[in-house]
């Protein structure tokens, strides 16, 4: 069974950074072969929403319109873990964050895609 761990949520102004990590096991990622891992959040009172994928092994990544320029998404073969760093943060940015991961292809923002899921993290943008 595939588990997925996100932290590095937290608190922060508006305009500040947090990074965000989807620790994943037992499997490398890379063993999924092509496999894509995504970001969602999710507001108070809103869907879930994703902001960010990445095809692991092609590095192709995608972003939703409203965190482009802003967000990025990368791997760490190395450590097993997907990030999510978040620049220029801005209070309607303010949800639980949850990583997921699904087989290829990668080509959807759907959550009922998307056949693993970590618990989420919290994160609070102040104006």
């Amino acid at each position: 069974q595939v588990q997925l761990v996100e932290s590095g949520g937290g608190s922060v102004q508006a305009g500040g950074s947090l990074r965000l990590s989807c620790s994943v096991s037992p499997v490398s990622i890379n063993a999924f072969g092509s496999s894509c891992i995504a970001w969602f959040r999710q507001a108070q009172g809103r869907e879930r929403e994703g902001v960010a994928r990445i095809g692991v092994g092609t590095d192709r990544t995608y972003f939703d319109n409203s965190v482009k320029g802003r967000f990025t998404i990368s791997q760490d073969n190395a450590k097993n873990t997907v990030h999510l760093q978040m620049n220029s943060l801005k209070p309607e940015d303010t949800a639980m964050y949850y990583c997921a991961a699904r087989g290829w292809p990668c080509d959807t923002f759907t959550p009922g895609d998307f056949a693993y899921w970590g618990r989420g993290t919290q994160v609070t943008v102040s104006s």
